[in-house]
């Protein structure tokens, strides 16, 4: 594997792991307020790329997904239909202000692999057309 094929495989297995960081957000976000509803993260973890000798770089994928083991918070609302006789029923454990964070963060990478992968792509094709002359 030449070295611009690995940069554009490195960078597309970052962008892939920070989508599917971004999809788990977004579901948390959407979920925030559902009665129970446990919070999603997912590790990274290092990945091979094909055809990849012994200590060279590789990529990078998304773990298995693992739910937030932090206590619910109770909610009192007696009309609620999960309210029990203490009028209390779990919560959801979604911070909003750190999914912001999170998604910002995953963006951020989303766009600096992206970059990676145009400037590996300009520079096979100045490359290519080096070689055309």
């Amino acid at each position: 594997m030449t070295d611009l094929s690995r940069t554009l495989a490195l960078s597309a297995s970052g962008m892939q792991a920070q989508s599917t960081r971004l999809r788990h957000v977004s579901e948390n976000v959407a979920n925030a307020d559902t009665p129970g509803y446990r919070r999603k993260s997912i590790p990274f973890e290092p990945a091979r790329l094909p055809g990849e000798r012994w200590g060279q770089a590789s990529g990078v994928r998304a773990g298995a997904v693992s739910l937030d083991q932090n206590e619910l918070p109770r909610v009192y609302d007696p009309g609620h239909i999960l309210a029990d006789e203490s009028g209390h029923y779990d919560g959801s454990n979604v911070d909003l202000l750190v999914e912001m964070a999170d998604a910002r963060e995953a963006q951020r990478s989303y766009e600096a692999n992206l970059k990676m992968f145009d400037q590996a792509r300009q520079m096979s094709q100045s490359l290519i057309g080096l070689l055309r002359r």
